[in-house]
């Protein structure tokens, strides 16, 4: 299976080395010290559940150098696709699966770089769901899933890709947003009083999915605390890390998202409007849209 990484941050970078440490052909596509450092050294992944150091067949800056591949992993930030989407030609056939990772969609893990070439995985709940669309088990489907059982990852193609969707959703856009606000790592979030906060978030979420016709658990909340709460407690979200930088992140797709559907679907949104209007301005100063 060839396999082509498209921005190797922390997730795509995870995901890739355990499928080329299981035997497939892996390709990287990175930029500056980070493409050089794995051009010098290989990809190394420190992770709580066995470190790697895989030697990628290539990595590049251009996916002209790649050609087709059966999967993409697609790691790059939301706001960075449209962008991403024009560089992609080259590495499409006309079976070849793109998996978008954008927000841990659909997958699991705190996964970071913590220098060029070197990620670190600390754990967390980390797995991996995709799936066709239209809800169909197709065979490039079932043969990445089975390359990721083999890769030992937890793996799963759900009956309904689209409810898999809004159930992580609902976990990280809360996480996302009150780590950000408070500053806090997950273990501090789960306790009084932020813990109401983050089950307030999520059902916030669990009415906009049910006024488009989502059928959640009745207890999508409690199961998605649960979750959060058998993580590792030193864990943040990429939101929460990139404002802290003082870096562009994705508080439009994840924050900003709950409001704009929340409007078009006449559910109240209170919290996630108090999140949204708080750290834009920071945003903004990311964008060098403000300076104060």
């Amino acid at each position: 299976m060839r396999v082509a990484v498209f921005g190797a941050g922390g997730v795509g970078a995870y995901f890739g080395a355990r499928l080329a440490e299981a035997g497939a052909d892996l390709a990287v596509i990175a930029r500056g010290a980070h493409l050089d450092a794995i051009r010098a050294n290989g990809l190394r992944v420190d992770s709580v559940l066995g470190d790697m150091l895989v030697e990628p067949a290539i990595a590049s800056a251009s996916t002209a150098d790649v050609g087709p591949v059966d999967v993409v992993l697609l790691g790059v930030k939301t706001w960075q696709v449209p962008e991403a989407m024009q560089s992609l030609g080259p590495l499409l056939g006309p079976e070849t699966l793109v998996v978008p990772l954008q927000n841990g969609v659909v997958c699991g893990g705190f996964c970071f770089i913590v220098a060029p070439g070197h990620v670190r995985h600390i754990g967390g709940v980390t797995f991996i769901k995709f799936g066709e669309l239209d809800g169909h088990k197709s065979p490039r489907v079932t043969a990445l899933c089975d390359a990721f059982v083999r890769a030992r990852v937890d793996a799963a193609v759900p009956d309904d890709i689209h409810m898999a969707l809004w159930e992580k959703f609902l976990l990280v856009v809360p996480f996302g947003g009150v780590g950000a606000v408070t500053r806090a790592p997950l273990g501090v979030l789960l306790t009084p009083p932020t813990r109401e906060l983050l089950a307030r978030g999520m059902r916030e979420i669990e009415a906009i999915a049910r006024a488009r016709g989502v059928a959640l658990p009745v207890d999508i909340v409690e199961r998605t605390l649960a979750i959060l709460d058998g993580v590792n407690p030193s864990g943040t979200s990429s939101l929460q890390r990139d404002i802290a930088a003082g870096k562009r992140s994705e508080l439009d797709e994840w924050t900003g998202a709950v409001v704009r559907l929340g409007a078009r679907a006449g559910v109240p949104t209170p919290l996630h409007d108090f999140l949204y209007a708080a750290l834009l301005p920071q945003e903004r100063r990311a964008r060098g849209e403000l300076k104060f």
